[in-house]
């Protein structure tokens, strides 16, 4: 029999004897296999983009306005309009014209809902108003009455039409773009296999509702007979350039406009976590097998002294890891499909991302979860069983007994590098804007968890010998063989000290640098709004005749509407294409308005028609002044020639450009604006204004109003989605790392069968033992805690700093809860692992092989 069949046998014959060891490295490698592969499925799913269409089901080929704004600077890079984009009424007749269109449907989209006496239905899909023709593209069929042809008349879907109450020859009160409700005349129900509302109106009425003149939203062509849907979708590209034309599981995104938008937060999620997920696995495979052959290191020796080569031992100890690691990867497929699939119906189903995206798992994101699991368990192997093979016979035989916890020189140096590249995350960090700071600082937690893992056994044994004797005054008589064995056993104690430490610092350090972030986001620009009364509105749209009947209550100084969108200078270019700014739109004439933003030069007077106020440091990066025109292009990829009337002295990290409502509002995908901004007149009290208006708006049904926190509240829920991906970052890495911990600890203390037996045959009880085994992991626990929380560091002060805050902000019930977590991880686990190891008597346990 050849040597390598001799090594390979000998390698799976050695895994009978060693299931916990086996099962700790079978586990750590199926999670991470199973992470990995959710996250090759979630990117997948960022590239794709699919969303069935549902509306818009009949079309094969959907045309909507430009994808996204073509940065100056950048030849191939599009980034998505954060509105909907409109196509030109102009050029549907240059659709219609294309080779093989048979017929062009457009489609206008306007905030409709259905009021009842109990209030507005469906306040969560305003945008259900549309003009009859348009019920062709899903398509929606008449089951009774006709399609509405005069003004006044509705047809509602049979989902509406139940929910009211209501049948055909009806009357239904429906709000419009805001506006008071009317009656409308129902003149027919409609049946489609689609989600929501949808209220069709006639083509007078459409038009005339229409927020977005001159444009369609939308339109649906149908190919003449014989001619492919592909092939016309691209002769329309070529014949009509700069529209978005799309077919499939793409029309989806023309439908839910949030789909484009979740591309970021998707590659966010999944790249992030990725690359979180490889290194975690690193530390932890690496740590797992780690142990597993240093408890080996007096057989491993035996072997050499027996005539094994170097070469073979080596071989051998890979061997066996392999095979574990390969049955871990291949489990790890069936677990990567259920993985993936939960966490993305945990984004949709909390509102991270848009609940019509389907997710895609194909065979790149299983080959690439396989081929990295087994790719980093294969170098994890090599390198543990390095000092098992160089060392040579009675050197081995000897540290069977007494590991050395002195670290070689190799893995000092990388300890000092991985210190290093984490002071300098640090240090960069506070010189970033706060946008760019997050990324920046955030891989600190995980190069300065590396530089514990490498360094781990001299902090273990160092730790051990410095505290000892408080330990033992803490800790009693037990606690002197704690220390001792700390100290003694530091090889192995590290590799579970590792999981801990990374654990701690990627909960703190994500929790703690997204919590600072989003408060100093969130103040920053609630502070440049001022409000003593926050009005908004159930039908998803805020009219002016609301505002008129507010501005009409006693003690209202100045109303203004609210527009929030998001834009770019684009003449001169200010060549943050990939982050546009911030757009709000406000009617700030009066002198007590709602901008709380204070103005350095120019008046706000003068904000009206095209004209824009823009922060200083802008008009300083781009060496404008008052008076000057520039040209931004706006959510939904319009331009706008503006002229600075203002320079407004915002803060450097979250400026806000600002622009009249009225010009900003038919720019965004609802076309009205979200909530009107209301001041109490000088000398009037808040509470009294808020009494005030709420009584001048009881008539207008869904309307509701609040007091100033409404403002910081409007902000907060924007924030809340990022936030959540972060937490969700945050909680998966902490499960992994808390699996690997319980891995190791469960095998640290299972392989040390021999040593409890000797300790109960001198005279120790199993209570005495266990005690002792609680105080290690004790020291295991506080070390890995203290640890962790000051990786942590590097990168929640820097994230403070950049964010203005300086002191990190934050629950505290986070760090309460990571610390009872650890402990509720080493305790019980060690607790029951004790158990497991005594329960063969003293004389059996001191034949097993251990340490």
């Amino acid at each position: 029999m050849s040597p390598r069949r001799v090594v390979l046998r000998m390698a799976l014959a050695s895994l009978r004897f060693r299931a916990a060891a086996s099962l700790a490295t079978f586990v750590a490698v199926l999670v991470g296999c199973s992470l990995l592969i959710a996250c090759g499925g979630l990117f997948e799913t960022a590239l794709s983009l699919d969303a069935q269409p549902q509306r818009l089901a009949a079309a094969p080929v959907v045309v909507t306005g430009s994808a996204g704004f073509k940065l100056p600077d950048e030849e191939s890079q599009v980034v998505p309009y954060g509105e909907r984009s409109g196509i030109p009424a102009g050029q549907l007749a240059q659709l219609a014209s294309v080779p093989g269109v048979r017929q062009v449907v457009p489609d206008t989209t306007f905030a409709a809902v259905v009021v009842t006496p109990s209030g507005p239905q469906s306040a969560d899909t305003p945008l259900a108003g549309h003009g009859w023709d348009s019920a062709a593209l899903a398509p929606y069929s008449l089951v009774d009455g006709v399609q509405p042809r005069a003004t006044g008349q509705v047809v509602l879907d049979e989902a509406s039409a139940a929910s009211a109450g209501v049948r055909t020859g009806g009357q239904i009160a429906i709000a419009v773009n805001g506006a008071q409700p009317r009656d409308f005349a129902v003149v027919g129900v409609a049946h489609a296999d689609t989600t929501g509302p949808a209220l069709f109106f006639s083509p007078a009425d459409a038009q005339q509702f229409s927020v977005h003149p001159g444009t369609v939203d939308l339109a649906g062509i149908f190919p003449a007979d014989g001619v492919d849907a592909g092939e016309l979708a691209a002769r329309i590209a070529e014949k009509v350039p700069g529209l978005n034309v799309l077919t499939g599981a793409d029309r989806g995104s023309a439908e839910f406009p949030g789909i484009d938008g979740a591309q970021l937060p998707l590659i966010l999620l999944a790249g992030v976590f990725g690359g979180m997920v490889l290194v975690v696995m690193a530390l932890v495979v690496s740590a797992t097998i780690s142990l597993t052959v240093r408890q080996r290191q007096q057989e491993l020796a035996l072997l050499r002294a027996t005539g094994a080569t170097p070469r073979q031992v080596h071989r051998m100890v890979l061997a066996e890891t392999m095979v574990v690691a390969a049955l871990g990867a291949l489990a790890g497929l069936a677990g990567g499909r259920f993985v993936g699939t939960e966490i993305f119906s945990f984004t949709t189903g909390n509102g991270m991302l848009p609940p019509q995206l389907e997710f895609q798992q194909g065979i790149i994101g299983f080959g690439g979860g396989l081929v990295l699991s087994l790719g980093i368990s294969f170098a994890a192997a090599w390198f543990a069983a390095l000092p098992a093979a160089r060392a040579r016979p009675l050197q081995a035989l000897a540290e069977a007994s007494i590991p050395p916890a002195k670290v070689n020189d190799v893995r000092r140096f990388g300890a000092k590098v991985f210190a290093g590249v984490t002071a300098l995350l640090a240090v960069a960090t506070l010189f970033m804007p706060v946008d760019i700071a997050s990324a920046v600082c955030g891989p600190a937690v995980l190069t300065g968890s590396i530089a514990v893992a490498l360094i781990g056994p001299e902090l273990m044994a160092f730790v051990a010998t410095r505290f000892g004797p408080l330990i033992r005054r803490i800790g009693g008589r037990d606690a002197v063989l704690a220390v001792i064995n700390s100290r003694t056993r530091a090889v192995a104690f590290a590799a579970v000290l590792t999981p801990i430490t990374l654990a701690t610092a990627v909960a703190l350090g994500n929790v703690y640098a997204e919590t600072t972030q989003q408060h100093a986001i969130i103040g920053a620009y609630a502070d440049q709004l001022r409000a003593d009364a926050v009005v908004t509105s159930g039908t998803g749209a805020v009219s002016p005749a609301l505002a008129d009947a507010v501005r009409q209550a006693p003690g209202v100084g100045s109303v203004s509407p609210l527009v929030t969108s998001q834009g770019w200078i684009e003449e001169p270019y200010d060549g943050n294409g990939s982050d546009p700014g911030r757009l709000l739109g406000l009617d700030v004439r009066d002198a007590n308005g709602v901008l709380a933003t204070p103005v350095t030069s120019g008046s706000l007077a003068d904000l009206t028609g095209e004209t824009v106020a823009l922060p200083e440091g802008v008009a300083d990066d781009l060496d404008l002044k008052l008076g000057d025109q520039i040209t931004m292009r706006l959510g939904d990829g319009a331009q706008a020639k503006v002229k600075i009337v203002a320079l407004l002295d915002s803060p450097s990290g979250y400026p806000s450009i600002v622009l009249p409502a009225a010009l900003l509002a038919p720019h965004t995908t609802s076309g009205v604006a979200s909530r009107l901004l209301v001041r109490a007149a000088d000398g009037q009290d808040a509470a009294a204004v808020v009494s005030a208006v709420t009584a001048a708006t009881a008539d207008w049904p869904g309307a509701t109003v609040g007091d100033s926190d409404a403002v910081t509240e409007s902000f907060a829920a924007s924030a809340d989605i990022e936030a959540m991906i972060h937490f969700l970052l945050a909680v998966l890495a902490i499960a992994y790392a808390a699996i690997a911990a319980v891995n190791t600890l469960a095998v640290a203390v299972l392989s040390r069968r021999r040593e409890f037996g000797v300790q109960r045959l001198a005279g120790a009880r199993r209570g005495q033992v266990r005690s002792m085994l609680m105080i290690e992991g004790g020291i295991l626990a506080v070390l890995g805690l203290v640890l962790g929380t000051g990786i942590s560091l590097f990168t929640v002060i820097p994230m403070a700093i950049s964010s203005g805050t300086i002191v990190p902000i934050g629950p505290l019930w986070v760090f309460l809860a990571v610390i009872a977590a650890v402990f509720l991880i080493v305790w019980p686990v060690t607790a029951l692992s004790a158990r497991l190891a005594m329960r063969r008597s003293p004389i059996e346990a001191v034949t097993l092989p251990g340490q």
